[in-house]
Parts: C-alpha cells; sequence; structure tokens
C-alpha cells in the first residue's frame, strides 16, 4: 500500500472546523474522495487569509504543484471535519502544508492525512518569486491558532 508520510517535525499554524453536508456523501455512503482534497484546500486559504497573505491573482500568491491524500476511514454525514494545518519544509520560494482530518466529536482519530508543496509565484510573470518575510515569519514559528 502505497502512504505518503507526514513528518514528524512541523508547525501548527491553524485549526478550524467544517460541517460535513449531505451532498458531500456518494453513493457509498461517505464523504466523496474529491472532498478531502476541498477541506485541505479550504483550511490553507482561511489560514492564508488570517494571515494577511491572500492570493492575489494579479500579483503574487500561492500555486500548488502538488497534493497527496492518505484515506484512513471514511466521513459521513452528520458532523463536522476537524481540520489541522501544519507547515514545514521552507524554501526560498516553497513550502510545504500537512492536514490532518479528524470529526469533532472524534478528535483523536485521523480519517485522512494529506499535504500539498505551495510555491509563491509572481502571477503576471508566472514565475517562482521568494516568500515574502511575513509569510516566512509566519511558517517558521509555531501556532495555534483558530477559527471553528
Amino acid at each position: 500500500m502505497m502512504r505518503f508520510d507526514i513528518p514528524e517535525q512541523k508547525n501548527l499554524v491553524y485549526t478550524m472546523t467544517m460541517p460535513i453536508r449531505w451532498g458531500d456523501m456518494d453513493v457509498m455512503g461517505h464523504v466523496n474522495n474529491t472532498l478531502y482534497f476541498r477541506y485541505m484546500e479550504i483550511i490553507r486559504l482561511e489560514w492564508m487569509l488570517a494571515a494577511g497573505v491572500p492570493a492575489n491573482p494579479k500579483g503574487l500568491g500561492p500555486v500548488i504543484v502538488n497534493a497527496f491524500c492518505n484515506f484512513q476511514t471514511e466521513l459521513s454525514f452528520p458532523g463536522e471535519v476537524l481540520a489541522r494545518l501544519y507547515t514545514a519544509g521552507v524554501g526560498r520560494t516553497s513550502f510545504d502544508t500537512y492536514t490532518l482530518l479528524s470529526r469533532t466529536d472524534d478528535p483523536d482519530t485521523i480519517y485522512a492525512s494529506g499535504g500539498s508543496r505551495v510555491v509563491w509565484v509572481d502571477f503576471p510573470q508566472r514565475k517562482s518569486v521568494p516568500l515574502p518575510d511575513m509569510l516566512r515569519a509566519l511558517l517558521t514559528q509555531a501556532s495555534t491558532s483558530t477559527n471553528t
């Protein structure tokens, strides 16, 4: 079985909850696999907005160059997803994000884990650029910001 590892050394940067909607389910009676990537996208974008580094399509912002998800057990309606976002692997123009997905009524069970490589780019020039100092500072300090 192929699995991508979540590193032990990572910084918790954001925590939030999201409702599991009836429409998130597929014919198998659990949340469709594509929605796990959506949950990871939502927490990543919410963290960036809260941190004051939103994407600017006419300027600078994040591009996801790869993403993965390890499905451990199925999520199903009703309930709420507890998402925890971590960062690691900070480079000159990129960083890694990792997300652990649980349920609010079962926070110790990891239902899925995933990650992505984020590259900071100049959108008009279509090329990578160094991470902004403010973002670099956020990435290298541990925090427990919460939005529920």
